[in-house]
């Protein structure tokens, strides 16, 4: 017997939400439906796919095979679909995208009208989150990641260079001094995100100069730091998609910018498959032709 595709999806939404019920009504399904049908496909494939207690549900073992697969299923469902006729070649379905609270909040939500507007038949539901998403699990369709892909499984096309900039407030600089070389870092207030130290910075020669520094304030957040940094509480290492309003208007200045710092990328990743359904590949399109190689947001920037 052929698999329903709604259990198929139903499950992957469960997968997703780890809640039964709250996946159940975006199919329009009551709870007693909802797990009828999860456990008429489990008996249809002869496997267990959840564990379900009162208070949670988690994968078994061959649930997390059969989540892959199933999420396959759906998209080589959906490009059958958008391979037949006119009207169903347009991007249509809800598309679930994760990105960083402060850079989807800066970049991605005012953009979000313009690209709705171009797509009419997408639904966008975007997870803000400073922790990062397993795709497969999390049901997620693209998710928007700085700095290097670390996970094999998934693919990346980039969006936009994420260029660095060390900066300090006009008053710090005034009461401390304006560093002249790398080394003088070591004497100052350094304001360091964590799991980004030491910082890299390359010599006018072209060698890398790694530099362990060290401040008084230290933060997970990169929106705490440029704070810190605008109150005069040192130097801070950020990317120019964070500190370029504050550059442009002075409350926040360059350092040492005779030396390049070691730059990372902002990319749009998906899970390896061979079919990027056309819902997914027009949000890409759109995010790419916004930012491109010399983003909007380095523009007026010394």
């Amino acid at each position: 017997m052929a698999l329903d595709l709604t259990d198929v999806a139903l499950f992957v939404r469960v997968c997703a939400t780890r809640n039964l019920s709250a996946a159940g009504r975006e199919f329009g399904l009551s709870p007693a439906a909802s797990s009828t049908r999860m456990a008429q496909l489990e008996k249809q494939l002869g496997a267990r796919l959840l564990h379900r207690t009162t208070r949670q549900i988690t994968l078994t073992q061959d649930g997390e095979v059969f989540l892959e697969r199933a999420m396959a299923l759906l998209d080589a469902a959906e490009q059958a679909s958008s391979a037949v006729g006119h009207g169903n070649a347009q991007p249509q379905g809800l598309l679930r995208v994760a990105a960083s609270v402060t850079f989807g909040r800066l970049y991605l939500v005012p953009e979000v009208p313009q690209f709705l507007k171009e797509h009419p038949g997408v639904q966008l539901d975007l997870r803000l989150s400073d922790s990062t998403h397993d795709l497969a699990a999390d049901g997620i369709d693209v998710a928007i990641r700085i700095g290097p892909l670390r996970d094999s499984a998934l693919v990346a096309r980039p969006l936009a260079p994420s260029k660095l900039v060390l900066c300090a407030s006009p008053d710090y600089l005034r009461q401390r001094g304006v560093p002249q070389q790398p080394s003088d870092l070591l004497q100052h207030e350094c304001l360091v995100l964590q799991a980004m130290n030491p910082w890299r910075l390359r010599e006018r020669d072209g060698g890398e100069l790694l530099l362990r520094v060290s401040g008084r304030f230290r933060s997970d957040n990169g929106e705490a730091l440029r704070d810190a940094a605008i109150a005069g509480l040192g130097i801070g290492l950020s990317s120019t998609w964070l500190v370029a309003e504050q550059l442009r208007s002075g409350a926040l200045v360059r350092v040492l910018p005779g030396y390049q710092t070691t730059d990372s990328v902002i990319s749009a990743v998906y899970l390896n498959r061979r079919f990027l359904p056309p819902k997914s590949q027009a949000f890409i399109d759109f995010f790419s032709r916004r930012f491109g190689p010399e983003p909007y947001w380095d523009e007026g920037i010394a």
